[in-house]
């Protein structure tokens, strides 16, 4: 890719996208325009625009946006309409956060005449394929430069010389053996690698940054309501705010209570096993809410129907097909399902533990006259239940004398 003339890099301002910047400087003999966006991960990022004009980014050329709304309206929140579990725990806070990156590369790839991206994701994990796929899928031409997978440095005491030779500051902090890499945006945390590699040694309490110890919360139960509408939250105890907001306020009392910690061994895309731990306490709260106003709002033919179709859901978008037909088709009917899931889900926070403890929806289609264990106003004629049952037996019995037959 000789020709490559300017080049969009997303860009964190760290060591790796620092020598990356660089790395393309003088391996490509182009144009380099980074985007650092914020998704929550908890940094300053106005370091990043002064360290991309340290390294001869023109100003027109950095760009720094706050998409953390963007973020969980467009992408979160329809993720948590399916109640998306990848291999039935992870709640997907990595994955989910990569299309929306790529997207905006492209869109300033569009901007400003660039004719490539580039990424910092390794040539080992699943964050390549969920860049470049997004990539190809909104910009089926645009050309792709994976330093990790092309460059040699292959240690961090490369990436530190290469930085010391070329005049990039590095930060005393980085200078040493990083003990696991993290990977944050507003809805979870990930820490992977180092001391966390071996799955039979249980995680050391530094690597948590964004729960305290179960332990070590109230020992008295916090209670909070979540109001939904149409599948999405929209309102803590009665107080509408917007999904950024409302996610980071889900964050605070899930950090205090000890809610949302994850040490999961995966299957990667690529075809190895990874051990990472995961932090996310206000999506663990929020599925927890979801399925309790789900409970009474979905019929359960469409309940079960989308518990069925949600591993397929989970993987696309773990695997990368945030923008694939596939997970477009599965969205709208994933989004019809929530047309009546609207109403107020009451929680009990405590020590770790989230439980749903209440639950009402003007579409409730819960009725207590029907469950009721004394004779209710409804009409059901419990004699009904034997022809119910005799029918669903048929096969049964018909098997059962077959066999007997057959058993002699």
């Amino acid at each position: 890719m000789a020709d490559v003339k300017r080049v969009v890099l997303a860009y964190s301002g760290g060591l790796d996208t620092s020598v990356i910047l660089k790395w393309l400087q003088t391996t490509y003999g182009c144009e380099v325009v980074t985007f650092t966006a914020d998704l929550g991960q908890g940094e300053e990022l106005e370091p990043a625009r002064k360290k991309a004009e340290l390294l001869g980014i023109k100003p027109e050329h950095i760009f720094i946006e706050d998409v953390r709304e963007e973020f969980v309206r467009d992408y979160v929140f329809p993720m948590f309409r399916a109640n998306a579990l990848y291999e039935g725990l992870y709640l997907l806070g990595t994955s989910i956060a990569r299309p929306l990156i790529a997207k905006k590369q492209i869109e300033i790839a569009r901007k400003v005449g660039g004719d490539a991206v580039s990424h910092g994701a390794t040539g080992k994990g699943n964050d390549q394929v969920r860049f470049e796929l997004s990539y190809y899928a909104l910009e089926p031409e645009i050309k792709i430069i994976a330093p990790w997978r092309e460059w040699d440095l292959r240690s961090r005491e490369q990436l530190i010389a290469f930085a010391e030779s070329h005049q990039i500051p590095i930060a005393k902090d980085k200078r040493g053996e990083a003990p696991f890499s993290v990977d944050a945006n507003l809805l979870h945390s990930s820490s992977e690698g180092k001391v966390l590699e071996d799955p039979s040694v249980e995680a050391p309490e530094m690597v948590y940054m964004r729960t305290i110890a179960p332990e070590d919360a109230p020992d008295k139960a916090t209670y909070i309501t979540v109001d939904f509408e149409q599948g999405d939250a929209v309102a803590i105890d009665g107080e509408t705010l917007s999904p950024a907001a409302l996610l980071t306020r889900l964050n605070a009392l899930g950090k205090e209570n000890g809610i949302g910690r994850l040490d999961l061994v995966e299957n990667r895309f690529v075809g190895m096993k990874s051990r990472g731990v995961y932090e996310t306490p206000g999506g663990t709260i929020l599925i927890a809410a979801h399925r309790g106003i789900e409970s009474i709002t979905l019929d359960r033919g469409a309940a079960h129907l989308k518990d069925e179709l949600m591993p397929r859901y989970a993987e696309l978008i773990y695997n990368g097909f945030w923008f694939s037909p596939e997970r477009e088709m599965l969205q709208v009917l994933i989004d019809k399902s929530q047309e009546f899931v609207t109403g107020q889900v009451r929680l009990k926070l405590y020590k770790g533990n989230v439980a749903v403890v209440g639950r009402s929806s003007p579409y409730s289609l819960y009725n207590q006259d029907l469950v009721t264990f004394e004779e209710g106003a409804v009409a059901y004629d419990h004699r009904d239940a034997a022809g119910f049952i005799k029918l669903n037996a048929l096969r049964l019995r018909t098997l059962a004398n077959r066999d007997r037959k057959v058993g002699g």
